[in-house]
């Protein structure tokens, strides 16, 4: 190789596929790959997500093929076809996908003559070409959509007006993915809406599979998932808008409110009433702590996702200062990097901060060092607990990877949300 990375955050693509279906319910992987992936891609993502993990197969107890020496000089499909077998006799799944290590990838096994063996006796046996050499957990995510659009999802489904489809949001890889999912969920629900989350509610194939059906797909990331929305939309009809970042708080959570009300025309009575009531219900609890925290200097080390949405929330209803902003995610298209940047520089009162995009811990570090301007805040990952304490700064952990606190369904997100994020800059003070 020719540069090395200090403590990337997150796994390769075959870590992201595992978490992606770690969180769809009764679905069980199966990795064609050498010894050690399962339990290596399983701690790269799940392994530093607040510790919570995949409780129907994770880690050791996902089935693999253990490919050897002699599977790379002979090849493997004899091995997966009977660890396949294994597979579907032992565990209850409602669907199992196969998926390439590097091993496999490298030799060329031909997993999809396999598997179709499988889907012509009926068993929803699903093949996920894709090495983990070939990218990172973000990938992971958008691959393993292309494939449910590909081979799940089903077409002539009927329209339902009032259902849509929430992407963006990476279980694990966002260590509140799950209380995230069910605050956007609780919010919609009380515009008439049903929502697919795909990954709470039990919600599992047979939610995918009848996903086509939706009036609308609600991407809430500011770069991810354009492939697989243009094939939605293109092979489905089902339409897409993006929301550019987290919404944390009442001000971009009202925006967002009224971006899905304007796209599904509903009810401006409605909408109406439903942000009235949930703007008082957390403006009574501030109005209850005015004073107690006193003016931050602020830094956010995360994914874009999160800087998008930490950052406005403290700079326009907190009005704390955003002094820096790194990205630790690699993204590459400089049109994604504009849409990230116009988000966070996008406040109604401060100054825009420093916005950098740094992947290398020991890059972020050195950044945050040497900045010019005091910081007293830093909302980032465990990785950066050690610099905040060098420089006395008080600390949150807000981003992946967490390794020192368990999560549950905790979320910054939302209206509710908000007020858990502000209750931790209270606790930790």
């Amino acid at each position: 190789m020719s540069q090395i990375m200090e403590n990337p955050k997150g796994g390769c693509v075959l870590a992201g596929i595992n978490s992606v279906l770690g969180a769809i319910h009764k679905v069980c992987p199966i990795y064609h790959s050498g010894p050690g992936c399962c339990m290596q891609s399983t701690a790269s993502d799940q392994g530093q997500s607040g510790h919570k993990s995949s409780c129907f197969v994770s880690s050791v107890s996902i089935p693999s093929s253990n490919m050897l020496e002699k599977e790379v000089v002979f090849g493997g499909v004899n091995k997966l076809r009977t660890t396949i077998q294994g597979a579907v006799d032992i565990i209850d799944a409602e669907a199992y996908f196969v998926l390439t290590g590097c091993t496999a990838g490298i030799i060329g096994d031909d997993i999809v003559s396999v598997t179709s063996e499988f889907q012509e006796k009926g068993i929803p046996v699903y093949p996920i070409e894709t090495p983990g050499f070939t990218g990172d957990s973000n990938l992971g995510y958008e691959t393993v959509w292309n494939t449910l659009i590909d081979q799940v999802v089903e077409e002539g489904v009927p329209k339902n007006d009032k259902l849509v489809n929430i992407f963006g949001i990476i279980p694990y890889h966002d260590p509140f993915w799950s209380g995230t999912l069910e605050e956007i969920d609780r919010i919609l629900s009380k515009l008439g809406l049903e929502v697919n989350t795909f990954f709470t509610k039990e919600q599992g194939i047979d939610t995918i599979r009848k996903s086509s059906g939706a009036a609308l797909n609600i991407i809430v990331n500011p770069w991810l998932f354009k492939g697989p929305a243009k094939k939605y939309e293109d092979k489905f009809g089902v339409p897409s808008i993006r929301i550019p970042g987290l919404f944390i708080g009442a001000t971009d959570t009202t925006r967002f409110v009224r971006e899905v009300a304007e796209a599904l025309n509903l009810d401006k009575a409605l909408v109406d009433r439903v942000i009235e009531e949930e703007e008082k219900y957390v403006y009574n609890y501030l109005a209850q702590a005015i004073g107690v925290v006193s003016w931050k200097r602020f830094a956010v080390v995360s994914d874009a996702n999160s800087a998008v949405g930490f950052t406005r929330y403290l700079a326009n209803d907190y009005s704390f200062t955003p002094v820096l902003v790194i990205i630790s995610e690699p993204i590459y298209r400089q049109e994604d990097k504009d849409r990230i940047i116009e988000q966070i520089n996008d406040l109604e009162y401060a100054v825009p901060p420093k916005v950098l995009f740094l992947t290398d811990q020991y890059e972020i570090n050195q950044a945050i060092r040497n900045e010019e301007k005091e910081i007293t805040l830093i909302v980032g990952s465990s990785n950066e607990r050690e610099v905040a304490l060098e420089k006395e700064i008080q600390f949150i952990t807000g981003a992946f990877p967490i390794n020192e606190r368990l999560i549950f369904n905790r979320t910054y997100t939302g209206y509710r949300g908000s007020l858990t994020l502000t209750e931790d800059l209270y606790d930790n003070l």
